[in-house]
């Protein structure tokens, strides 16, 4: 069976938490969300369309258009080692009484 990444139509992007991957042919894209821990494997989604790629390679980041009018947008930041992103903006697990502390009481 051949591999995402080893078909020609392919761009993969890294980012801090996954690896985007593009196919360029078909216009749709897929995450492979990183395994951080090591204590399961790597997750990916689906894959979904997209209209257009930017890389904007002055801020190291890229920006994926979802819909032919532009207006749904995701932007990640591209991961270069050593990486202060990396460590500035980990996503982590808190608990439901951590959120509801912050948001205070419900009415």
């Amino acid at each position: 069976m051949e591999s995402d990444e080893s078909k020609n139509d392919v761009t993969s992007i890294e980012s801090c938490n996954s690896v985007w991957i593009f196919d360029t042919q078909t216009m749709e894209f897929k995450r492979r969300i990183r395994n951080l821990s090591g204590e399961t494997e790597d997750v990916s989604t689906d894959w979904r369309p997209y209209f257009g790629l930017n890389v904007d390679e002055s801020s190291k980041s890229f920006v994926v258009q979802l819909n032919e009018s532009g207006t749904r947008l995701l932007k990640s930041f591209i991961h270069k080692d050593p990486c202060t992103r990396c460590s500035e903006s980990n996503t982590t697990e808190i608990s439901l009484e951590e959120i509801n502390r912050v948001l205070g009481p419900r009415e």
